[in-house]
């Protein structure tokens, strides 16, 4: 997840005003509900909190008069904020009833089912949230929280009303056609919906291909496969064709499953149908290969493994031998972080976030050396990001990309193997480097049971959001499965903090170098820094039609 957080800029003197109610509320006013005499609406914990001023966090109000910077407008518009007492933050995602008005409200159909008849408490609390941070000290304010994931007492769709299609987009990855299946499994037992469409190769295939019928019984053990049956591809959005065919073919909620790229596309997706005022629900599923936006399944660091146990193997075998692996990660290095800590037989890891240099005193190339006189062998993990700055300037190449708008990165692992020969050869040290790169064998193979479990409650829970209207990507947030707005989602990446102990306890596994000079670090600490207290990019002067004021109304 982000770390970066969203506050609003209102003057002090402008804040009373009354509670607004939640959309979950069973009785919020201008729902027109189907049955059931109207329930009075139970006081928001915030209001139950005694009022103490907001001087009393210097810390939020320092978080607050950080957003200097600003999102475009149109991004703007969608920002939903509540504040509460204690410095709480309500970082909300979009609904129907912002823009859609006497929707009527019905009974969600799981209080019926007898799966769910000894569940105690089933239905989520209209006012639980997620915090964004759990290591907190006794006088920081509450700070950010989403809004919490799982079934609501009242759904805003009629079950034989729902008409859903589901999305595969960008790269392969374990885990796909699990989502997939419970999806289509969990509409269909849960929610008794019959209308389950599946998008074939990706956003193109919403408007240049058929739509294909789904049902339990036709992905009933998809889940024992790699990649996704429904297709996959880059590039081919067109938002308003997709839209077109979505309004056409009377389509109400659309599941999409995706990394960065796919959630924007499923940002501009909402944007456009909440343009048009179409009741339709669009729900993100993260699938990241490189945990920049989520986590990474446990099964890629299984396989990584696998792939450094096999360089060194082939190291260790020869005189002076070196295991270099190339693994997935272009913007963030956390399969290689993860993959080399489980390893213990790695001798150097490079990754995207840190930088690293070949020559002079303490660079890679001296390192090498040391490590080979002194074991004889040695094994090297790089993330496909790592040094592309170097290649650069090593390697004249004009900068493309692909279809889905990522910079094509030059072969890191390639171009590392030719240095190290280089070098070795001009001081004519005998070596011998073996390149293994499994990216292809990694991302193809089927989730494993964890990964399994992590996937079917991510489908469960978009299910659960869109029913109850909400529109959002769905991720887990300390332990926590939660509604994360998109624009929190596609707006940065996750990446790894070289100031952090991981890092850290990466460095003193491997015993490499950091590699960093003084200003470096000093440089990566102010970002951290900045990326602790400074919010999503948002436009402070206004917050949009959605944002709320605080619901104690103090001045």
């Amino acid at each position: 997840m982000a770390s970066h957080i969203i506050l609003p800029k209102e003057e002090e003197a402008a804040l009373g005003v009354a509670v607004e109610e939640d959309h979950d509320s069973p009785a919020a006013p201008g729902y027109q509900h189907q049955q059931g005499p109207p329930v009075a609406k139970a006081l928001p914990f915030s209001a139950t909190c005694v009022r103490i001023s907001r001087d009393s966090y210097p810390n939020l109000r320092a978080l607050r008069n950080a957003s200097a910077m600003s999102l475009p407008d149109d991004d703007a518009a969608y920002a939903k904020l509540e504040e509460g007492d204690y410095g709480y933050l309500l970082d909300d995602v979009p609904h129907f009833t912002d823009y859609l008005s006497d929707l009527p409200t019905f009974p969600n159909p799981l209080q019926d089912h007898p799966a769910y008849s000894t569940v105690k408490q089933y239905f989520v609390n209209a006012d639980d949230t997620v915090p964004e941070k759990v290591v907190v000290q006794k006088d920081s304010p509450r700070g950010v929280h989403f809004r919490r994931a799982g079934p609501r007492q009242r759904v805003y769709f009629e079950s034989e009303d729902v008409k859903a299609c589901i999305v595969t987009c960008g790269g392969l990855c374990p885990g796909l056609n699990t989502v997939i299946r419970e999806l289509v499994c969990g509409l269909s037992h849960m929610y008794n919906v019959n209308d389950i469409f599946g998008i074939q190769n990706g956003y193109k295939g919403f408007y240049s291909s058929n739509y294909l019928p789904m049902t339990p019984k036709s992905v009933n053990d998809i889940h024992k496969r790699g990649g996704t049956v429904l297709g996959t591809s880059r590039g081919g959005h067109d938002t308003k064709k997709i839209v077109d065919n979505i309004q056409d073919r009377g389509i109400n909620q659309v599941y999409i499953i995706g990394g960065d790229g796919t959630q924007k596309g499923a940002y501009e997706i909402y944007k456009e149908i909440r343009r048009r005022g179409l009741k339709v629900a669009v729900a993100g599923v993260p699938k990241t290969i490189d945990n920049d936006i989520a986590t990474s399944p446990l099964v890629l660091i299984v396989l990584a493994q696998r792939a450094i146990d096999a360089a060194h193997v082939e190291a260790s075998s020869a005189e002076n031998g070196i295991g270099l692996v190339k693994l997935m990660g272009r913007y963030s290095g956390f399969i290689a972080m993860y993959a080399t800590l489980a390893s213990r037989d790695v001798d150097c890891c490079l990754i995207p976030e840190s930088p690293f240099y070949l020559e002079g005193e303490g660079g890679l190339f001296e390192y090498i050396e040391k490590r080979l006189k002194e074991n004889n062998h040695m094994v090297i993990v790089v993330a496909e990001g790592a040094g592309q700055d170097l290649i650069a300037k090593s390697i004249a190449a004009a900068d493309q990309i692909d279809a889905s708008g990522n910079k094509l990165l030059l072969d890191v692992g390639l171009w590392l193997t030719h240095k190290i020969k280089d070098y070795c050869k001009n001081k004519k040290m005998e070596m011998t480097i073996k390149y293994i790169d499994p990216t292809y064998m990694i991302r193809a193979i089927p989730s494993n049971a964890s990964d399994n479990v992590y996937c079917t409650l991510l489908a469960h829970s978009a299910i659960h959001g869109a029913m109850a209207g909400y529109s959002f990507t769905v991720g887990m947030v300390n332990g926590r499965h939660a509604y994360i707005p998109f624009h929190r989602v596609t707006s940065t990446r996750n990446k790894v903090k070289i100031t952090d102990r991981m890092w850290a306890r990466l460095l003193s596994s491997t015993n490499q170098p950091s590699f960093l000079s003084q200003k470096d670090i000093d440089a990566a600490r102010e970002a951290d820094k900045l990326a602790s207290k400074s919010p999503v990019p948002v436009n402070t002067k206004e917050h949009g039609e959605n944002a709320k004021k605080p619901a104690n109304g103090e001045k």
